[in-house]
């Protein structure tokens, strides 16, 4: 059991938490969920021994093995399979024992290590491995690659996987979905649901909180409370308690304004001063009841279409891919101006792409993509967020692209996405990736699109966000074609749901229950084909021998071919990672010697007093800077993983 008991923890000039108070009881699966700023991910940073309570106590049973996902990208040439295995420390550790009993010719310890190894299982441990690395979407012919062959996306799914690997007592998953697509989602739920671990995930995906969690903690008003259910009852309960609440400080109200009506009435007369002067103290006793907080922050919505034209786009047999070998081959379709389409379709298969030739930001290899006269095109992507301007503010983004606009008018429009105050103003480069998502949509909602492309527009939005673009688009009376693993916005946006598959786009009859039984069976035939295969090949090593010379000069035409289309497809986003390391680099260099500094006696003298005030500001601005960078980071390596996996490169 994990007790927390009268918590505080600050970052900074910030406090997270303020006599927080929670427990955690063995086995339970928790959601643990708030805004994004909440202080989420720094209370698992003190589970994990990271950070330290300023005030208050956290008790975790000493002998538990604690498991995260680490956010470093590894860098070692180990194979992908041995470094999951390296993830069950247990196993690790007994090997070492048995190789250096085996050294010293030691029986007995060998016998012991024997034992111990049986106990846990230990010769299953490659195949545990094998199938971890199956679920999030690695070919048994890609487990034996070096980790650092992989691009920064996939390494990530490495250290999920090593992470689940671990025999944990808590594991900890911070956003374990983000960056995964729906069909290992769908996996990585199954998969927890049998994990014997306590587990604590940070989540802004309703459904799977929904389907794992057994309770939940909202960290909101720097405090925890817990709940008994998943995403959903939560929210039953919690909307139940806000009325109550709410009821509540309203009759608070009320008592305290008759009191004050009193003081202010009476307080100069001598014959009531006393009375007065007792009411002032009554006032002063009275706790508070904060008012219940029942609406998002966000209230935006899309303009009503009254020029929509019909059809807006038509595909005649196009082909798309970023070399001469196409991922996508003789898609043809219309898209109507009521169209609302959910594509679906395995890691890989070609759902961006199609996305970005539509937004006619990929040409087709062959065919044609015909656009109505006058289409209004909104396209969103996490690429996109790239393009904003760093060193400019959301409000010099909306009069960049509305000069004419009313100031009043843009401001009120970005309070809708929760730009507000001094934030309107501020330079974007310290904001999370959230705000710059929030601030993509804003300015994409601003242009009227007829037809709306979203490529998964929910990565980095909270949950009352999440919900706002929900019911925006429920609204929007254009067409919408998305690609997302967020199942509630697919259950409640789209009408029509596509298939990319088998380099095919085909419509799929079924809702997202049937594409579930759909990833079940793809999971299925693919073990099966993967074992028939490597059987096959082992049984066939002589056959072919007349044509090997020529297939094998073909292969490495076809192989240099790929090469070049990757290198000229990769080059802009490298010369992009470029400059997001070298930034990363400077900022961080410039927080460790901050950090030298503020650990240092000096800053804390008299006479200094303004330096370290100067100096505590500049650490906050660079952690979120930071925070920025590594998240960029991370988008430019799917993106360069994109490709290589578009391109099907051995």
């Amino acid at each position: 059991m994990i007790n927390i008991s009268n918590l505080r923890l600050q970052r900074g000039q910030k406090v997270l938490l303020e006599n927080a108070n929670a427990r955690i009881d063995v086995g339970q699966r928790i959601g643990i969920i708030g805004r994004n700023g909440t202080g989420k991910s720094s209370l698992f940073a003190l589970l994990r021994g990271e950070l330290h309570a300023d005030m208050g106590d956290v008790h975790i049973p000493a002998q538990w093995v604690i498991a995260h996902v680490a956010q470093e990208m590894p860098e070692t040439d180990m194979s992908a399979l041995d470094y999951v295995l390296a993830g069950d420390a247990e196993l690790l550790e007994l090997n070492h024992a048995l190789a250096k009993a085996e050294t010293d010719n030691d029986g007995t310890h060998i016998a012991h290590c024997h034992a111990e190894l049986a106990r846990i299982d230990a010769y299953s441990a490659p195949s545990r491995a094998a199938q971890l690395l199956n679920g999030l979407g690695f070919a048994q012919n890609l487990q034996s690659n070096a980790v650092n062959s992989f691009s920064g996306g996939w390494r990530m799914r490495l250290n999920l996987a090593r992470a689940l690997m671990c025999r944990s007592d808590l594991l900890l998953l911070d956003e374990p979905t983000n960056h995964l697509d729906l069909d290992t989602v769908l996996w990585l739920e199954q998969y927890l649901k049998s994990h014997p671990a306590t587990q604590l995930i940070i989540s802004h995906d309703r459904d799977f909180l929904d389907a794992l969690c057994t309770h939940t903690i909202e960290v909101a008003q720097q405090t925890l409370t817990s709940y008994k259910g998943n995403y959903s009852q939560f929210e039953r309960t919690r909307a139940e308690r806000l009325l109550q609440q709410q009821a509540q400080y309203a009759q608070q109200q009320r008592h305290i304004a008759h009191l004050q009506s009193y003081i202010d009435r009476f307080r100069a007369k001598a014959t009531k001063a006393r009375q007065a002067q007792s009411r002032i103290k009554a006032l002063d006793r009275l706790e508070l009841i904060a008012p219940a907080h029942l609406d998002s922050p966000f209230t935006f919505e899309f303009a009503e279409l009254n020029d929509l034209p019909n059809p807006l786009m038509q595909t005649d047999g196009i082909s798309l891919g970023y070399g001469e070998k196409p991922l996508l081959r003789n898609v043809a379709f219309s898209i109507q101006s009521h169209d609302r389409i959910g594509l679906l379709g395995m890691n890989g298969a070609g759902k961006s792409t199609l996305i970005k030739a539509l937004a006619q930001e990929l040409t087709p290899l062959t065919g044609e993509i015909t656009t109505a006269q006058n289409l209004r095109i909104g396209y969103f992507s996490q690429q996109h967020l790239d393009t904003l301007r760093e060193d400019e503010s959301p409000l010099w983004h909306m009069q960049k692209l509305a000069p004419e606009a009313n100031l009043q008018l843009l401001r009120n429009y970005l309070g809708g996405f929760h730009f507000q105050g001094d934030r309107v103003t501020e330079s974007i480069e310290n904001f999370s990736g959230g705000e710059k998502a929030r601030l993509a949509l804003a300015l994409l909602i601003w242009q009227k699109p007829h037809l709306l492309l979203l490529d998964e527009p929910t990565n980095h939005l909270d949950l009352d966000m999440r919900h706002a673009l929900t019911v925006a688009l429920q609204q929007f009376n254009g067409a919408l074609i998305v690609v997302s693993h967020d199942r509630s916005l697919l259950a409640n946006c789209v009408d029509d749901f596509w298939l990319v598959a088998d380099g095919t786009v085909k419509p799929f009859d079924g809702d997202l229950d049937d594409y579930r039984a759909w990833c079940a069976q793809s999971w299925q035939l693919f073990k099966r084909s993967t074992h028939e295969s490597a059987k096959n090949a082992e049984n066939s090593d002589d056959a072919g021998n007349n044509d090997s010379t020529q297939n094998k000069k073909e292969a490495r035409q076809q192989a240099a071919q790929r090469r070049t289309a990757l290198n000229a497809a990769q080059k802009p986003l490298k010369q992009q990672l470029e400059k997001c390391e070298k930034q990363l680099e400077a900022a961080q260099k410039e927080n460790t010697e901050l950090q030298n500094w503020l650990a240092s006696e000096a800053a804390y003298a008299p006479e200094h007093k303004d330096q370290l005030a100067t100096a505590v500001r500049r650490n906050s601005e660079l952690n979120a800077q930071i925070a920025q960078l590594e998240e960029q980071w991370l988008e430019l390596h799917e993106e360069l993983e994109a490709i290589e996996r578009e391109l099907a490169l051995p």
